[in-house]
């Protein structure tokens, strides 16, 4: 049986993982724990299992509340009983990635001093997330899930997964993402790091053992991030040029607008929930991520004979990841003789839309795990 417990005072379920954890960059990590949630039950043969994957500031708490936080569940629209990942039926797990901070074994987590690992933490991978989330999965005793599904980043830890285990996946559901980087999220990104470095809270990676926070640099990494994930259109119809609190402008560098009020909650509400070193590696890991790398930059001979069943959804207007990375993932599987389908969504909601009430999408995603689900006698 894995070593299962709660950490305390803040009650995350956690698993550690019976073997040391190589990774892509030659490290090994010799202690690793798996913070995680689940929903439904485990039928008798174990083939209903569901591995939802969380995005950039994700965690694993996709369908309840977040004990340590307090906020609400991050898709509550999916996930539990009669809704599109139905907990009647299907068995959902969703875990904090390695890198984390809600649990997982990550730059904030005790190092084999006992002192926080900071900076001292190997760089990491989607590849080395993965492949700690596979001996997860296998500590638990399920030898293969019924499907793997995420937005965003999640979406690509699901192409890894289909890539790396096609035995042990059903289904895969990438939804909001690409298969690589592009240079223009490497450049967000990289305006997020700095500013997170320039504070002079950071001490070099190393301020838990310190006593202090880089919460100014980080505020300022989400509130840059953030702006990626909404479309022109929504901030627009949410916010336009509209003054917040007031009615003329104050002639100084306060926030007079309304969406500058927006992105300074979204950045100070950030720092109370994240660890900025777990920002600056998960990012690092998201830009290292390149398919088509690993196959002398042809896409389709990643997912060559492979037995997975993917249905890929995007978003009209998310230019985070826009439609035609989805639709160039979606061309090399046919091109690799996958099953694939894929659903553009009409939505002027930007990235987030994965995250917010979108009918259609949600219809979709219920059908195919339904049929899906159907054919494979659960």
């Amino acid at each position: 049986m894995p070593d299962t417990t709660r950490v305390s005072p803040s009650d995350v379920k956690q698993v550690t993982l019976p073997s040391p954890l190589p990774l892509d960059c030659g490290e090994e990590l010799e202690t690793v724990r798996i913070a995680y949630e689940t929903w439904g039950d485990l039928n008798e043969d174990k083939s209903n299992a569901i591995l939802v994957c969380h995005a950039l500031t994700g965690d694993q708490f996709a369908g309840s509340p977040n004990v340590v936080t307090g906020r609400p569940a991050w898709w509550p629209r999916m996930i539990g009983p009669g809704k599109p990942i139905d907990s009647n039926r299907f068995h959902v797990i969703a875990t904090n990635v390695l890198g984390g901070c809600m649990g997982t074994t990550g730059p904030a987590s005790p190092g084999p001093d006992g002192k926080p690992w900071g900076t001292r933490f190997p760089v990491i991978t989607i590849g080395d997330m993965v492949r700690a989330q596979r001996a997860f999965v296998e500590a638990l005793g399920i030898d293969s899930l019924f499907s793997v599904m995420g937005g965003s980043m999640g979406g690509m830890q699901a192409l890894e997964w289909a890539v790396q285990a096609p035995e042990q996946v059903f289904t895969a559901v990438p939804i909001a993402t690409a298969a690589r980087h592009s240079a223009q999220n490497i450049a967000f990104y990289e305006v997020g790091r700095q500013a997170i470095m320039a504070d002079q809270d950071w001490c070099d990676g190393h301020y838990l053992a310190e006593g202090r926070r880089p919460g100014r640099g980080l505020a300022i990494a989400r509130m840059a991030a953030h702006i990626t994930y909404v479309s022109e259109s929504a901030l627009k119809r949410k916010f336009d040029r509209g003054l917040q609190d007031r009615d003329r402008a104050s002639f100084s560098f306060d926030a007079d607008f309304q969406v500058e009020s927006y992105l300074r909650y979204q950045g100070h509400s950030f720092v109370d929930r994240f660890d900025a070193n777990s920002y600056l590696y998960v990012t690092r890991a998201m830009d290292y991520f390149d398919m088509a790398a690993r196959h002398d930059g042809r896409l389709a001979d990643a997912f060559k004979g492979t037995p997975v069943r993917f249905c890929l959804f995007s978003f009209t207007s998310d230019w985070h990841y826009p439609p035609q990375a989805s639709r160039e993932i979606t061309r090399a599987l046919a091109a690799a003789g996958a099953e694939v389908s894929y659903l553009e969504i009409e939505s002027d909601k930007g990235h987030d839309a994965f995250l917010l009430e979108e009918p259609v999408y949600e219809d979709a995603l219920a059908g195919f795990l339904s049929a899906n689900a159907d054919l494979r006698g659960i």
